[in-house]
Order: structure tokens, then C-alpha cells, then sequence
């Protein structure tokens, strides 16, 4: 594999990729080439456009297809690293990063679980801290806060001892401590205070996202009016959709006020399920997620999710009484999942993992492969659909060594 030469000049850095096509995702490009300027993306277009005249380094990627980086907004931890317990092993974050951007993903909103609440404080500063640098590999865009207040009987895999009713003055002290970085919240809205939690968080800019909950049809209806657009994990932790009896799970389907998660393990929910939601949401209010816990990316063995132990075993993740306890997945595996279970065309399928994402959090240099935007890019191979190379703000994050790239040509756009 050739070296990479110096730029046309020492000023700006000019990058093009060649790929065989694109989803950017709102359109399919064949021939696709994305030339790039430092961070951002200069043009775009069928390669027949780009020619040989004046100077700018190329990645040859035939063989790939390239969409948008993927944006996860619900993961606990990935390459051993856990969010919740930040403050023993925050020098491994760097490897959670380095992780999902193998796997496709180039922004990140890290989740932490129910814990005290001196110990969320502290997970929260740490965060505080760490969010805003430069990572090799994917970067977090924010926090979110997966509890503490949410509903005992659908905790899940959290520790009980650490769920508890909404207390706002506690709230207002964890909100202190992101310092702006605080982005979701989950909560279940049948728990007194709801409403005041709702507007608090929308006063801070904070999305207030229904989840780990056994609220009825008119909760979830006040808890939308009141603010809260947003359903954390359609379908887990929370009753069953149900003919009779309309809980969050048929609010959250046919309220076209809500954004929807769907883990795309193929194992929290079935296959035939994520169609259902592919076949009512609006194409822009589906969210695909990972849920990830430390282990993903790595072997079958015991991790952690906060507090509690984690057995991994054929890739499913589990506490020692078997309840299910987030997941492996990467979004690369998801995104795979999510074009086979459902009839979503590619290219809505795509903006599950990235348009739709980046709209949720107001980032409006991600997820589109557009002129200006942030160049966020990731190339598949075709065939296997596995992450080649991994482009994160114009910088190669990640690269496959398997995978024959050629590199050097110079090149020019018309």
C-alpha cells in the first residue's frame, strides 16, 4: 500500500474518495466520488465529473458503497470500555471510540445507568471532560442518562437500589455537572413530577425521552404535550403492544410527534416487529440503535453495565438471572439487519442511522454526504457489508488492511 503524499499546498488538505456508489442518503449516486477539504466536504458526485489537471490525494475504493457515518445515540460501552463506571477506566474510552469507528460509527452519544448520586455527579464531570477533544476513531457528541428515574418494575438489567422517585432539585444538580453535554434523559412519565421533569429538561435543551416504563395511553399523551417527543427502545421496557389495551408502545407508533429507538439485534425484537415500525413511523422519526454494552467488539465473557455483571455468551448479553442486558451490536450489524428485516429502500435505511439521528440532536454537519457538511463518511465492502475505511471530520479513522485500497492518484474537480 503506497504512502500518502503531502497536499497541493499547506493550507488546506484535499482528500478524494472513489467508491463504487453512494446513499447520501436522501439520493443514490452510482460512480460516486467525494471530494473533501480539510473537515468538511467540497463536492460530490458521479466520478466522470473529476478529473486528472490539478492536485488532490485519492483513496480508491471500488469494491465499496459509502453512506453517512453512523451515529449511535443509545450506547453503554463497547472494546471493554463502560460508560457508567467512567471514573475506574476513563483512559479506555479511547478504545470505545477506536472500536466503533471499525465498525461504521463516527459520532456517539455515551449512556450511563441508574447509579447514586454522588457517583452519577462524577461520571458526569469525568464526561464533561472528555467530551470536546479529538479521538482516533469515533467522537461523543453529548450524554445521556438512561434513569435514575424510571419505573422499578421495568428496570431491566439496572440495580433497583439505585432507581428512584423524579427529584428535581436533583436533577438540576446532575444537569450543573454536564455543563451543556447532558443531551437525553429517560424516564418512565407515571412518576410523580413528570411534567416539571419534562420542562426542565426542555429549558435546558435536554430531550426527555419516555422509556423503562408502565404508563398508560393518557400518560404518554400528557407526557408528549407537555414536551416529550422522544421513546427510548420501542418495545423493551415497557408492556407489550397490545389489541386492547394502548400503552406507550401503540402511542409511540401512531403519534407522528415521536421519535422512535428500535435495537436491531435481531434478538430484543423481532424481525417482523422492526418492519411494523418501519411500515407506521414516518420514515424520519425511526432511530436504529445499539444499546451496546462493554463487551461489543470483543469476545464472549463477563462485563459490566454499571453495577451490574454482564455474561456474554454466542453475542447475546445477559445478567446471571437471564434478563437481557443491552447488547453486542454494533451499528454495522444493524444497518445490515435493518435493510433485511424491513422494507425500507436503502436509503431510508440509512437515514435511520444518520439523517434521522443527527436531526434529533440538532447535528447539522452530520449525517448527509452534502457540499459544507462535516466529511463523516463511511465505505462497506459490497459484498460483505463490513466497515472498510472510516472518515471522521476529513481524517481516516479507521482502515481495513485486508481490504486492497489504492491511493495517490491526483485528481481535480471540473
Amino acid at each position: 500500500m503506497a504512502t500518502r503524499k503531502s497536499m497541493h499546498d499547506k493550507s488546506t488538505k484535499r482528500i478524494l474518495f472513489i467508491s463504487d456508489y453512494c446513499y447520501t442518503p436522501d439520493r443514490e449516486i452510482v460512480e460516486a466520488s467525494i471530494l473533501c477539504e480539510d473537515e468538511r466536504i467540497l463536492a460530490i458526485g458521479n466520478t466522470s465529473a473529476f478529473d486528472t489537471q490539478a492536485a488532490a490525494d485519492v483513496f480508491d475504493l471500488r469494491g465499496t458503497y459509502a453512506v453517512p457515518g453512523f451515529i449511535d445515540t443509545h450506547i453503554h460501552g463497547a472494546g471493554g470500555f463502560d460508560s457508567s463506571t467512567v471514573e475506574e477506566e476513563k483512559e479506555d474510552f479511547k478504545l470505545m471510540c477506536k472500536t466503533l469507528a471499525s465498525h461504521g460509527v463516527t459520532s456517539f452519544i455515551p449512556t450511563i445507568v441508574s447509579l447514586p448520586t454522588d457517583r452519577m455527579l462524577t461520571a458526569i464531570t469525568i464526561f464533561s471532560n472528555l467530551i470536546g477533544k479529538e479521538y482516533s476513531g469515533a467522537s461523543p457528541e453529548g450524554l445521556r442518562l438512561e434513569g435514575p428515574y424510571i419505573n422499578r418494575i421495568k428496570k431491566g438489567s439496572q440495580d433497583e437500589n439505585f432507581v428512584r422517585p423524579i427529584d428535581i432539585g436533583e436533577m438540576r444538580e446532575l444537569i450543573a455537572a454536564g455543563k451543556g453535554n447532558i443531551k437525553v434523559v429517560t424516564f418512565a412519565p407515571e412518576l410523580d413530577n413528570s411534567i416539571k421533569l419534562i420542562e426542565l429538561l426542555r429549558e435546558n435543551n435536554i430531550i426527555p425521552s419516555m422509556g423503562h416504563t408502565m404508563a398508560d395511553e393518557d400518560i404518554v399523551l400528557r407526557a408528549i404535550e407537555a414536551g416529550s417527543n422522544h421513546c427510548t427502545h420501542l418495545y423493551n421496557g415497557m408492556p407489550v403492544l397490545h389489541h386492547r389495551s394502548i400503552g406507550i408502545a401503540g402511542v409511540a407508533l401512531t403519534d407522528d410527534r415521536v421519535f422512535v429507538e428500535i435495537i436491531l439485534d435481531g434478538y430484543h425484537i423481532h424481525p417482523r416487529m422492526i418492519d411494523i415500525v418501519c411500515r407506521t413511523k414516518p420514515k424520519d422519526k425511526i432511530i436504529g440503535i445499539s444499546d451496546a454494552v462493554q463487551g461489543a467488539g470483543l469476545n464472549d465473557g463477563t462485563y459490566r453495565l454499571g453495577e451490574t455483571q454482564i455474561n456474554v455468551k454466542d453475542g447475546r448479553s445477559v445478567t446471571d438471572d437471564g434478563t437481557i442486558a443491552g447488547t453486542t451490536l454494533t451499528l454495522e450489524r444493524g444497518w445490515d439487519h435493518l435493510v433485511r428485516y424491513s422494507q425500507l429502500d436503502k436509503k431510508n435505511a440509512a437515514a435511520c442511522l444518520t439523517t434521522n439521528p443527527a436531526k434529533l440532536l440538532s447535528l447539522g454537519t452530520q449525517g448527509e454526504l452534502k457540499p459544507r457538511k462535516h466529511a463523516n463518511i463511511v465505505f462497506f465492502n459490497k459484498d460483505t457489508n463490513k466497515a472498510v475505511l472510516t472518515v471522521r471530520k476529513g481524517k481516516v479513522v479507521y482502515i481495513d488492511r485486508n481490504f486492497s485500497i489504492e491511493l495517490n492518484k491526483r485528481v481535480s474537480h471540473r
